[in-house]
This record gives C-alpha cells, sequence and structure tokens, in this order.
C-alpha cells in the first residue's frame, strides 16, 4: 500500500518533472487580505498574480497547501465529523499556470497523474465542466468538453451549473470555470445496480470530489458584474485526504494511514476502537482528529485562541474536539495537546513549522482545554439548579440556554443531550431566535461593504513604497474606492508611489496629507491589502488626476520608529535574560507606546524585569548605528542571524534590520531609528499573561517615557507636601500605613460591638412561619463584609432558622440569605434558589451555596418588598 507519504511526493514529483517550481505552504492564517480569515484554498497566495497586480516568481508552480474552511463562503466546520469525507484542515495539492498552460495541458496531465501514476481505474473517474449561467451570459464550457472526450466517453463528463462548476473563491475576486473529478469507490455489484454518474455531487460518501481543475478567467467585482482578468490561468486543488483514501481504496478519509496513530493513541486512552464503536462514538473520534489538526497549525503559525475574530474560531473548534471528548468519549481531563507528538512525527517533512513550535503548541492546547472543562463543569452545575428550580416544567427555555451558550460557553447540544437525559427538551426556536439577534448585533457592528475601484491611470504595476528614505514625494493617483462601514463612509486611495508605511508587522499605518493646489485630503491611515497599499482618506478628491504631493506627518513617524526599534532591543534583551526560547509572538508598535507579546511560560520576576530594562537602556546609551540591508536573499538572511516570526509568508528577497550583528538581527519591513540613541529613554509599565504561554510586556520610550517620569515625579511631590512630615517620603507613607492599621483595628472592633448589638436585636424579632424561626431585617452596616459577619454571627446562635437580610452599601442594595445549621441539612430550603427570586425585587442577581447566597442589585426600594417576598416562599 502507498503510504500518504509517498503519495504526496509522488506529486510534488510530477509537477517537478513538468517544470514546475515547488513552494512551500502559506501560513494557514490570512494576514493582509481583508476579505478572508483563514486560507482556505491553494490559490490565495498566488490572488494578486491572478488579478495581474504581481508577476509570479515562475509561471508554472506546484504545493501542499495547508487549508482551513471554517467561517465565510467555504465554511465545513458543522460536516466534519458527521460525515466520512469533511475535514476543517485538509492539504490541498495542487498546480498552477500562470499566463502559461491552459485546459489542454491541466486535463491531460490530471489524467496522467491519476491513472497512470497512481493507478486509478479509469472507469471509475467522471468529469464534471461548467454547464453555463445566463444570468453571468456564460456559455458551457465546450472547450473542457472537447479536452475530457480525450479520456472519457460523453456519458462521464456531466455538466452542472454556477453553483457546483464556477469557482470563486469569495464574494469578490479571481473565479472562472472549473472541472471536477470525482471517483466512484463504491463495490463492484453496487456499481453495477446504480450508475456513478447520477451519484456525483449528491453527497455520497463513496462517490466524492478529488481534484478541482479551476480556469481562472475572470474577476468577480463588488456589483457581482464578471471583468476578464489580463491572462488566463490555471488553478487546480486535490484534496489530498481524499486521494489518499481512493488510492488506499479506503471508505473513508478518517480510514486512511495518516490517522492511524491517533486511533491507536484513543485506543489506548478510551478502550473503543473505532471500527467497532458507536456511530456517536465514530463521530467523536472524527472529531477530534480532525480538529486538533486544525488547531495546532493555526497556532504553529500564530493564531492563538482568544475571543474575538481568527481566534475565536480556532478555540471554537478546540472546545468542539473537547467537548465532543468530554460527552462521548467520557475523557473529562486535557488530552489533545498530548497528540501533537503524533502529528510532529506524520508531518515533520512537509511542515517543519509545527516541528519547531511544538512545545509551545502543546501548552497553548493543554491551557485551552483546562479553561474549557472549568466552564462545562460550571455550566453543568447551573443546568442542575435550574432543574430544581423548574421541576415541572417538561421544556428548557430557549432564553436560558442561550444564557448558558452566550455567557459561559457551553454548547447547544450538550444542553439538548443532558435535556434528553432527563427527559426534557429544549426550546430550540427560542434558542435560535436569540442566536440569530446575536448574530445580526455583530454582523452590523462589523459589516464592510466595498465599492469596486475606479481607475484613474491604469497600471498592472503595484505600487512601490519610498518611505524608508523619504517622507514627502510627489505621486500621482493610481484608483480609488468608496467603503463603508459601521454606519460611515470612507474613501481608500491607491498611489503610483507613496512615503506612507502601511500597517504591517505590528507597526500602525502612518498618517499625513495628500496635497492637490488648493485640495488637501488628510490620510487616516495606511492599510495593506494583499499587495496594494491604500490610504484612508476622509474625502474623494474632486479631480483626481494631476500630481499629489504625499506627506507623512514626520513627527508621528519619528515616535512609531524609534518605539519599533525598541522592540527589536527589548527582543534581544528578553532573549539574553530568560532564554533563547523567548520568540516574538505579535507586537503593537504607534507613536504613543509599544507592546511586545513573546513566548514564555512564567511570570516575569520583578528582578527580571529590572535587568531587561537596564539591558535596553544600555544598549540606547551605547548609541547602535541602524545597518540596513535590502533584498536580501532569504537563504543569506537565515545566514547573518535573522530571526523570522511563525506565521509569517517571506519572498525570495527579504529586509534585514541589524543593531549590532552580536545582538539584534531579525528580518523586518518597519521603519526604524537610524541610531538607538533616538530613543533616549525606555521604561517597562506593565508584564502579564495574554494567554498560556505568551506574556505582554507594555512600555514607552522617550517623549512618552519622559512624560510617564514627570507625572510619577509630580505625583510624589504632591504627596510629600500632603503628609507635611520632615522625614524621607517612604518612612512618612510608612508610618502613615501604620497608623491605619491601628484605626483599622478599633474600627474592627466597634463594627465588631455593632454586629453584636445588632445580633441581639434582631435574636428578638424572630417570628415563626410555617414551622421555622424567620428573621428578616434592613440592617444598617459599613460594608458586605459586616453583612456576612452578622448573618454567620445569627446562623451560630440559632436552629430551624431562616435569616434573610438586607442593607444599603455605597446606597446599593445588598440581600444576604443564610440557613442555620440543621434547616440546611433538611434540604427544604436552598439559599441559592431563593436568592435569585429574591433579587428580582431589587433588579439584581447573585447566587452561592445551599446554606449561603448573596445577590446587589440596582433597586433599593425593592429591599422591603423583598423582605415581604421571604414569607410567600415559605
Amino acid at each position: 500500500m502507498k503510504s500518504s507519504k509517498g503519495i504526496r511526493k509522488q506529486f510534488l514529483d510530477f509537477f517537478r518533472q513538468k517544470t514546475h517550481e515547488i513552494v512551500p505552504s502559506a501560513p494557514i492564517v490570512v494576514k493582509d487580505d481583508p476579505s478572508l480569515m483563514f486560507t482556505n484554498a491553494g490559490m490565495n497566495q498566488f490572488k494578486d498574480v491572478f488579478l495581474g497586480l504581481k508577476s509570479p516568481t515562475s509561471t508554472r508552480v506546484a504545493d501542499t497547501q495547508k487549508c482551513l474552511r471554517v467561517s465565510g463562503k467555504h465554511n465545513d466546520l458543522e460536516e466534519v465529523g458527521h460525515d466520512t469525507y469533511h475535514h476543517t484542515m485538509f492539504e490541498m495539492l495542487g498546480n498552477w499556470s500562470f499566463g502559461d498552460y491552459y485546459k489542454k495541458e491541466a486535463i491531460a496531465w490530471a489524467w496522467e497523474l491519476l491513472t497512470e501514476g497512481f493507478g486509478l481505474e479509469p472507469d471509475r473517474l467522471y468529469a464534471t465542466i461548467f454547464g453555463g449561467d445566463p444570468t453571468d451570459g456564460l456559455e458551457k464550457d465546450d472547450e473542457a468538453v472537447n479536452e475530457w472526450s480525450n479520456f472519457l466517453p460523453e456519458e462521464r463528463i456531466l455538466p452542472y451549473g454556477r453553483k457546483d462548476n464556477f469557482w470563486e473563491m469569495g464574494d469578490t475576486g479571481p473565479c472562472g470555470p472549473c472541472s471536477e473529478i470525482h471517483i466512484d469507490l463504491r463495490p463492484e455489484k453496487d456499481r453495477k445496480k446504480v450508475d456513478g454518474a447520477t451519484l456525483v455531487n449528491s453527497d455520497h460518501p463513496q462517490v466524492v470530489e478529488i481534484w478541482n481543475l479551476v480556469f481562472i478567467q475572470f474577476n468577480r467585482k463588488a456589483d457581482s458584474s464578471l471583468e476578464e482578468l489580463p491572462a488566463k490561468h490555471v488553478d487546480t486543488g486535490m484534496g489530498f485526504e481524499r486521494l489518499v483514501m481512493a488510492i488506499q481504496n479506503r471508505q473513508s478519509t478518517y480510514d486512511i494511514d495518516l490517522f492511524d496513530h491517533m486511533k491507536a493513541y484513543l485506543k489506548e486512552r478510551t478502550g473503543l476502537t473505532y471500527e467497532k464503536a458507536s456511530d456517536i462514538e465514530q463521530v467523536a473520534i472524527r472529531v477530534v482528529m480532525d480538529h486538533i489538526r486544525a488547531v495546532a497549525f493555526a497556532i504553529a503559525d500564530g493564531q492563538i485562541p482568544s475571543n474575538t475574530g481568527a481566534g475565536y474560531v480556532i478555540r471554537r473548534i478546540l472546545r468542539r474536539a473537547s467537548r465532543y471528548a468530554f460527552s462521548y468519549l467520557h475523557i473529562h481531563e486535557p488530552f489533545l495537546f498530548e497528540l501533537i507528538d503524533l502529528m510532529v512525527d506524520e508531518y515533520q517533512e512537509v511542515f517543519p513549522e509545527l516541528v519547531q513550535q511544538k512545545d509551545f503548541v502543546q501548552r497553548i492546547i493543554q491551557s485551552e482545554e483546562k479553561g474549557f472543562l472549568r466552564k462545562l463543569e460550571s455550566g453543568t452545575q447551573l443546568f442542575q439548579e435550574y432543574l430544581k428550580e423548574h421541576p415541572k416544567e417538561k421544556t428548557i427555555e430557549g432564553a436560558f440556554a442561550f444564557k448558558l451558550y452566550d455567557t459561559f460557553g457551553f454548547p447547544i447540544d450538550l444542553t439538548e443531550l443532558m435535556a434528553r437525559e432527563v427527559k426534557k427538551k429544549v426550546d430550540m426556536e427560542g434558542f435560535q431566535q436569540l442566536l440569530e439577534e446575536q448574530k445580526e448585533r455583530s454582523r452590523s457592528a462589523t459589516a464592510v461593504q466595498t465599492g469596486d475601484w475606479v481607475a484613474v491611470n491604469p497600471s498592472s504595476d503595484l505600487p512601490r513604497f519610498l518611505g524608508y528614505d523619504m517622507l514627502e514625494l510627489d505621486t500621482r493617483i493610481q484608483q480609488y474606492r468608496t467603503v463603508k462601514a459601521k454606519k460611515k463612509t470612507l474613501y481608500q486611495i491607491v498611489l503610483e508611489e507613496t512615503p506612507f508605511y502601511a500597517e504591517s508587522g505590528g507597526q500602525v499605518g502612518d498618517r499625513g496629507t495628500l496635497k492637490n493646489g488648493a485640495e488637501t485630503l488628510r490620510v487616516l491611515d495606511t492599510q495593506k491589502e494583499n499587495e496594494l497599499i491604500v490610504h484612508l482618506v476622509d474625502k474623494l478628491p474632486s479631480s483626481p488626476g494631476g500630481t499629489w504631493t504625499a506627506q507623512v506627518d514626520p513627527s508621528l513617524r519619528r515616535k512609531t520608529r524609534i518605539n519599533h526599534t525598541a522592540t527589536h532591543i527589548l527582543h534581544a534583551a528578553l532573549r539574553e535574560t530568560l532564554g533563547t526560547h523567548v520568540e516574538q509572538r505579535g507586537s503593537l508598535v504607534s507613536e504613543k507606546s509599544l507592546r511586545f507579546d513573546f513566548s514564555h511560560f512564567s511570570r516575569v520576576e520583578p528582578e527580571e524585569l529590572t535587568r531587561i530594562e537596564q539591558i535596553v537602556n544600555e544598549r540606547i546609551t551605547a548609541a547602535i548605528p541602524l545597518q540596513e540591508y535590502r533584498e536580501v536573499p532569504i537563504d543569506k538572511a537565515k545566514g547573518m542571524g535573522a530571526m523570522a516570526l511563525f506565521g509569517e509568508k517571506y519572498g525570495d528577497l527579504v529586509r534585514v534590520i541589524v543593531f549590532d550583528p552580536d545582538y539584534s538581527v531579525e528580518l523586518c519591513g518597519g521603519t526604524h531609528a537610524r541610531n538607538t540613541s533616538e530613543i533616549q529613554v525606555f521604561k517597562i509599565l506593565s508584564e502579564g499573561s495574554v494567554a498560556a504561554g505568551v506574556r505582554r510586556i507594555e512600555a514607552l520610550t522617550a517623549d512618552g517615557a519622559l512624560h510617564f517620569f514627570q507625572e510619577k515625579v509630580a505625583t510624589l511631590d504632591r504627596i510629600g507636601a500632603q503628609l507635611k512630615s520632615n522625614k524621607p517620603l517612604d518612612e512618612a507613607v510608612e508610618d502613615l500605613l501604620e497608623k491605619h492599621k491601628e484605626l483599622e483595628k478599633q474600627l474592627q472592633a466597634v463594627n465588631a460591638e455593632k454586629v453584636g448589638q445588632l445580633k441581639k436585636e434582631l435574636l428578638e424579632k424572630s417570628t415563626k412561619h410555617n414551622g421555622i424561626h424567620l428573621i428578616k431585617e434592613v440592617v444598617l452596616v459599613s460594608s458586605s463584609d459586616d453583612l456576612k459577619q452578622l448573618s454567620y454571627e445569627l446562623r451560630k446562635s440559632t436552629s430551624n432558622t431562616l435569616i434573610v437580610l438586607g442593607a444599603l452599601i455605597n446606597d446599593k442594595p445588598l440581600l444576604s440569605v443564610i440557613l442555620s445549621n440543621d434547616l440546611a441539612e433538611k434540604k427544604t430550603y436552598n439559599a441559592g434558589q431563593m436568592i435569585r427570586t429574591l433579587a428580582k425585587e431589587i433588579q439584581g442577581g447573585g447566587g452561592g451555596q445551599d446554606f449561603y447566597a448573596t445577590a446587589g442589585g440596582k433597586k433599593k426600594e425593592g429591599l422591603k418588598d423583598a423582605l415581604d417576598k421571604v414569607v410567600e416562599l415559605i
């Protein structure tokens, strides 16, 4: 049997022999394309080549690309696990022609490789072609039909419409007709009963697409119209896992050798053999095996799980895997991180970034698992409390299910599962309504509408950035468009040449002006969109033609570039102090401050921070000049010791920034100080955790740091003047703290006496209701701690008693419910349930234990109503 590694190698070798350049996979996380969150196809990294904005390094290219389809137009997440051939993360084998060969060669080579190279049976293969679309004014792809007729009979060349056979990356962008190759993997007896042609594109698990040959011919514009591209291209994508399934004669992509190690691990862990497991257990095993790949590669490429954007998608995938394992494989402790070792063995030859990042990836995943399992535990507890409060209801409220989902991250299908176990159902209609309302709010907040680019000076050349050497130059507007976002209308301009630095590598975009005679446009920001440098301006030019003077705000640029240089010096100081395991995980460099995220698995101690700060300031004082090297071959740059960031896609030629070859050498496209002395001074403001294994330092330099020091000195002077002491400031503060401690003791004694008196008065006010004693009163206390102490004192001195107290603390209503020991043991009353009912009277909420609970609220006049409600509850 051919191994998956051998099959991958054979594919690349085949196209190498067809004079294709073999290129590495792009990162799975997309950074400079606002239309994409993740790489969802092999062609993503070549988008600008298709649009005619960038020249390819070779007209023939092949690779294997890590892809993730969990968002946007291509989203396979919910299918994964429930069928046997979808994946979130998958490899896409592909070959490209940039204005070179077209349909004839693409089809002939695909047939040659599949049948002669891989030995697939020709009579099991079907080709679909684009059947035309009247809406777009497109005819049937007869050219593809003619080419396929050299290899397939007419009945196995099948026409389909735009939905199936017109490939588009997104709502806009490069697109074109495609021809898919499907394979029928059914047993011979089934093939004789039903013609495989009738099962193509019908989601049959054994009649599946394995290769899509896309003929990039058009650009889909914002108004949905199509325009011809400057040249025609070929973009093919073959699902690696499906190809291996076909060659290894498996019935599922999860049965191929790529997953054998994981199955063996899960069998040892759970005792379940995949083939003998129940249907839902098999779904869970497939989810785990698929999702861990997606999460691991995303983290290795620089995307840490978080609560927003791409990070939230990765967190959702990880939690889905953890939840399936928790619910159906009965694994209730972190374990997914252990699978990374198995992945390293499988992928080290083709995706070395996972090998290099293994420890970091494992720690992030383990931490995420721990956090989510705690949420599952707390969500389960809330669910049980809900059941106690609603014992007779047969339906779980949609609002409660949504609260579990939205507030606590509790999966809705787990809520449904738990409901079924107690013979209840969830109001899914109510849940879905709340979910859609939330999605609509999110869509409204993030919706962006972009108009088509309007050409002023049409050119196929990318705009040139000249901002390393100048802050002002004369240029022309190349194109512009209108953008609507968050109910605001903004405008984007692309210049032929620009001094404006586009936000990248953590450095914010430049601001400044564009001037043409009497007209001035304010540049509010500069962004990078694919390979375009886009200037965000406050209005459209009345006359876009002619010469424009582009001028960067020099003050903002100066402050930003010295902060960027400071991050390089800080990075080197961190590695010198903490160890060479420290690597940059993100940064934000603006004119105001700098933020630097780095890999480290424990708190940076105060003495270490002091040392780091000292090293940076020593390097500033040393006045180290900048050494800048442009257009350096990537291998030569690495030979110089330049550090590359994981998740970044570097070209063949790079820029190297050096501040002392023995100290700081990094690949970087940002702007920098000419000498470290420009930084003047460096001051760390804070150090803390961002995620498991990732720490963050925030700092100031130059004017910002000097202003910080001035404010600190002024504050100390004010404190000294207020203390009116002849002693040094630190001694005077110590004296003040001692006096404060003494006064605290005196106050505690007074409060204890007051609590004792209150306790005596309240015991005398006890009444009897429904067989138990009740103490209820609004009391005058100074703090929530005093209320708690009073409640516990009463508890110790009573039996068969319910104590409900209210108080106003800082003009906010507070309620306390506590049961005497013997009453709590009877389980007749539950303080936690009771407080949630009473809290409604003060427009608040709370919780606690079965015997003691508290709640805060907004409506202070509701305290009396809450106490009156207690009698009704009893």
